[in-house]
């Protein structure tokens, strides 16, 4: 077993153990050979039967078995080489990737060591800055002697008219500015009522539809239609007619008309055309539709 001292990483040799037993195999096959060998050919010595033969034979399995073990160990042992050769190359690999990241850290480093230089200088440029400051600000707070007590108050009396002055201003300017506003918002409010009557306005209709009933069969239905279209309102039109058959014999007359919603009433009108009882029985509105 073998280690690289640079990764911390160990060879082992994984097949060691089938060598080891294929050895103490084989030990155990010469021990069993040599004591057996002798007793053997002693008793075939004595019966009279060919030691040599059999001797011969024993020697050849055991050398056969022999050399196909050490095959076996060889062939282990060269792939135990062909691992540590492959694990030879991940290390090197391995190697070169730590060799760039100690070069990576190094500049690092070093960029990290320049911050630091910078933050220092920019550190004692405030801290300078900062003690400069407040010998400034002293010296410009320092007490000014002074003056003689008269010119004192000659100030604080000019102070006090200044005061008086300004305040009558601003109350003069902010009635001003408030009679301005309030002529602007008169004028305005004339010119939108001005704009409000010129323009023209809506005016709301209604489509009626009208079902004029006779008293019978006999009712001449071209005087009822007369007696109807008669009627004249300001806001009424009249509009197509045609008679449709009721019972009997009986027909109604159905008749339309469009009226100004807020000249004509549907009540004023009814009333109008039952006036006519000679020939008109009843009124009714059939359909009442806004345009």
């Amino acid at each position: 077993m073998s280690s690289d001292p640079t990764t911390g990483q160990e060879n082992v040799w994984l097949d060691r153990w089938r060598f080891e037993e294929a050895e103490s195999a084989y030990q155990e096959h010469l021990s069993r050979l040599r004591c057996g060998g002798d007793v053997t050919s002693s008793q075939k010595c004595e019966k009279g039967k060919g030691c040599p033969a059999s001797s011969s034979q024993t020697s050849a399995s055991a050398s056969s078995s022999l050399a196909s073990e050490i095959a076996k160990a060889r062939e282990y042992i060269q792939r135990s080489l062909h691992d540590s050769s492959a694990g030879a190359t991940s290390t090197d690999c391995f190697m070169k990737r730590i060799s760039s990241l100690e070069t990576e850290n190094k500049e690092i480093r070093q960029v990290a060591r320049n911050l630091e230089s910078l933050v220092n200088k920019l550190t004692e440029r405030v801290s300078a800055l900062e003690r400069g400051s407040p010998a400034k600000a002293s010296q410009e707070s320092a007490p000014k002697p002074a003056s003689s007590a008269s010119a004192a108050e000659k100030n604080q009396a000019d102070n006090a008219d200044d005061e008086e002055e300004d305040f009558e201003l601003f109350g003069s300017d902010d009635e001003e500015k408030d009679a301005e506003a309030e002529r602007v918002k008169q004028e305005r409010l004339k010119a939108y009522e001005e704009k409000k009557s010129k323009k023209p306005q809506l005016i709301a209709k209604s489509n009626i539809i009208l079902d004029v009933k006779p008293w019978d069969d006999e009712t001449d239905m071209a005087k009822l239609e007369e007696c109807v279209r008669s009627i004249e309102m300001d806001g009424l039109l009249w509009g197509a007619s045609k008679l449709v058959p009721l019972a009997y014999g009986i027909k109604k007359l159905q008749i339309s008309c469009v009226v100004e919603d807020d000249k004509v009433s549907t009540e004023d009108l009814e009333e109008k055309i039952t006036s006519f009882e000679d020939y008109i029985q009843s009124m009714d509105i059939a359909a009442f539709n806004k345009i």
